[in-house]
This record gives structure tokens, C-alpha cells and sequence, in this order.
């Protein structure tokens, strides 16, 4: 293989359970976003704006749909004969096996780095929204002097449980990382994004395989490890939006925030495009009788009846005298005739047959509110009814 200046390793093999009914069957990484894409389309086309095209694609969860969607990587420009886009499972033999950590499926692989021999690599989490030019992030690496270099971002205090939180000085090189504390001072947080020197991460990791205590994690051993060595550890900053779509909140707030166009990514940015694999349909169909006010239609659909501030993927369907409101419906998911959907997800390929009230209120308890989230692939019988809040999964 060619010698490249660096590489990406993208782990995309999560199972995503924080998302409940929406990663029953696939990925994390592959979950339908803001109606035209998929979660793994915002990495690969930063990669792309960044003229990256050496990417190992770990993955292992329900991984089929996940791999088909990426195929060769031609839908964002990435099947550079040179390098080119590579799915990396799980294998048996050698050093091979189910990935422990993050940090393990990286040391599965580390013969797929070695054909490239890169001086530097860089680690992607396909499972975040946000736009960021990574060469500028490795210019910052090169310029500090630095081993490892982590991408971070400025979080609120009461949510510094849910990231890995460094101290810096006034250099930006870390002096502290603790990965997700009850409490802390800073709230500068690591937003899963490093680079590595090639010969600094190859020894974490053989030094990190070896200790029978560790979980085989980047943020909670392999950084923590390297900074009490007294490893170069620098804190990018980077400025713009991101966020972690970890959750069914966090993943309905980011969807509707594209609705709001303002404090979301630019998905009509011409001079830095999201590519995605979508498969190829006809136009959307608006019936006669039908109301789309403040939502994103995919194409593909057909809209029979109302919809407002809402999101309609790719193939989605909604029958005469329906109701969307607030809500995410995912590709080729059916809702029938005088159906009404309020601040819900609606699985792929889920069918609602008429008369289905989902996410309303609860008589004794008419203030409840909540996310209402309907796994995909199965059908909920005419007339049914769920009170906000509830997810609900296929029934037995």
C-alpha cells in the first residue's frame, strides 16, 4: 500500500441502547437523520471536505444495512483507488475477535494501519452532528508538538456527566482528564475525536491489551494511561455546532433544531455539502387537501394530510385527514388515514393503520410530556392509542 500522512479509523460498530426502539435493528451510526440522511453521512463528508480518503470503517452491531449503505464510499467521493473507504469487522484468528472497547477495535486492526504506515491517525466516532475540516485539527497537532490531540467543546456544567472533561493551561495542553464526572470545574469537553501519532497509539494500545483491569477504552484508559506518563496531550477547540445524538432526546432535539435553521448545522451550505447514499426515488407528492407548514419532506413521499414542523424521510406515507405535529417519521414508515402523530419518532418501515393516536396526553395526567418512539418494521393495529412518552417496541 501507498504511505500515507494519515488515516482515519471511524468506530460505526455501537449498539446505540441509550436510542431504544431505534437501534433495535440497526446501528447506531445508520439511524435516519433529519429525513434525507443517515448519522455516518456527517463524518464521511467531513472526511471528504477534508480530502481524507484512507478510512477503516470498524464495525459490529446488526451491521449489514450499515455496510451496504457505505459500499464503496463513491456517494461521498471517497473510493480513491489509493486508499479508499474499508469495512473492518470482527474476524476470528490471530489477534482477532469481538471488540472489547473502542480501544480494543482499533488494536484489532492495527495491521490495516501498518499497510499504510501512516505518521499519523486519526479516530472518528460515526455517531455525532457537526461539520469540522479535520486538516486544520492536524495542523494544530503538528504545530503544538503534540502526540495526542483531542478535539473538545464547551458544554453546560450540568452536563458534564455525560463527557470526558479536561483541564488545560494556558498552552491548551491537558492537565487533567476525567471521563464523565459527577462534578467538575471545567467544562471543556472531549468530543471523541483525536489524533494520535502512529507510534504513540500503537504502544498505548499494546501496553492497554496487556492490563486484564482495563475496559479497552479511549476515554477511560487509553488517555487517562498516556497523560499520567506525561505524554504531549493538546486540546483542539473547536467552534461550531456539534452535538452527541446518543439518546432520544438528544436525537429529537438535534432533528428539530435543523428545523430551526439557526443553533443547528448548515445543511445548505454549499460550500461544505452533507453526501448521503439516499437511494433513488421519485419526487414528494403533496395531495390537494394536504398542509406541510415548517417541515423537511423527503423524497419519495406522499402527503395526504397534515403536517407541521416535522420531518418526513426518504418513502414516508401519510393517509387523508392525518395529523404530524413535532414529529420525526423515518424512511418508508405508513401512517394511515385520520391517524394523529404528536412529538413522536416513527421507526423505518412502521405501518399505522387508521385511527392511531400516538403521544397523547394521559387523562390523569394531561400535563405529561415526553417522546413517543415506535420501533420500526411492525404494524400498530387500527385505533390504537399511547400516551406520550412511551417506546414502544415490536410486539411479541
Amino acid at each position: 500500500m501507498a504511505k500515507q500522512e494519515y488515516i482515519v479509523m471511524l468506530l460505526a460498530g455501537g449498539q446505540g441502547s441509550r436510542l431504544g426502539p431505534l437501534t433495535r435493528n440497526i446501528a447506531k451510526p445508520a439511524v435516519s437523520f433529519c429525513g434525507k440522511y443517515r448519522i455516518i453521512d456527517f463524518c464521511l463528508s467531513n472526511c471528504a471536505k477534508s480530502r481524507i480518503t484512507t478510512i477503516g470503517v470498524l464495525t459490529q452491531y446488526i451491521p449489514f444495512l450499515l455496510n451496504s449503505y457505505i459500499g464503496s464510499g463513491s456517494a461521498w467521493d471517497l473510493d480513491d483507488p489509493r486508499g479508499g473507504v474499508h469495512i473492518l469487522q470482527p474476524y476470528q484468528g490471530g489477534e482477532g475477535g469481538w471488540y472489547k472497547g473502542t480501544a480494543n477495535a482499533v488494536y484489532h486492526n492495527m495491521t490495516f494501519i501498518d499497510l499504510y504506515n501512516p505518521e499519523y491517525v486519526l479516530i472518528l466516532s460515526g455517531d455525532h452532528i457537526y461539520k469540522m475540516d479535520y486538516t486544520q485539527m492536524i495542523r494544530f497537532h503538528k504545530n503544538t508538538g503534540s502526540e495526542i490531540t483531542i478535539a473538545t467543546i464547551t458544554v453546560p456544567s450540568e452536563e458534564v456527566s455525560r463527557f470526558g472533561i479536561l483541564t488545560t493551561d494556558e498552552e491548551s495542553r491537558v492537565t487533567q482528564f476525567e471521563e464523565k464526572p459527577t462534578h467538575s470545574e471545567s467544562n471543556l469537553a472531549s468530543m471523541g475525536v483525536y489524533v494520535f501519532n502512529w507510534s504513540v497509539l500503537k504502544q498505548s494500545l499494546l501496553k492497554d491489551v496487556e492490563d486484564p483491569q482495563s475496559e479497552n477504552d479511549f476515554g477511560k484508559n487509553i488517555i487517562p494511561k498516556a497523560l499520567g506518563e506525561g505524554t504531549r496531550i493538546y486540546a483542539y477547540p473547536f467552534q461550531g455546532y456539534w452535538r452527541d445524538v446518543g439518546t432520544i432526546e438528544s436525537y429529537y432535539h438535534a432533528n428539530m433544531e435543523c428545523l430551526e435553521r439557526e443553533d443547528s448545522v448548515d445543511l445548505f451550505d454549499p460550500k461544505f455539502k452533507i453526501f448521503s447514499n439516499e437511494d433513488i426515488l421519485p419526487a414528494q407528492y403533496i395531495g390537494p387537501e394536504a398542509m406541510v407548514t415548517d417541515s423537511f419532506i423527503g423524497n419519495g413521499c406522499t402527503v395526504l394530510g397534515k403536517v407541521n414542523h416535522s420531518i418526513l424521510a426518504p418513502g414516508a406515507f401519510v393517509g387523508a385527514d392525518a395529523i404530524i405535529q413535532d414529529s420525526i417519521v423515518l424512511p418508508n414508515a405508513k401512517i394511515h388515514k385520520g391517524s394523529e402523530i404528536r412529538k413522536a419518532i416513527i421507526g423505518e418501515d412502521a405501518v399505522l393503520m387508521p385511527g392511531c393516536k400516538i403521544g397523547v396526553m394521559s387523562p390523569l395526567s394531561p400535563k405529561q410530556e415526553g417522546i413517543t418512539v415506535i420501533e420500526g418494521n411492525q404494524v400498530i393495529d387500527a385505533e390504537t392509542e399511547f400516551i406520550a412518552g412511551s417506546n414502544i417496541y415490536r410486539m411479541k
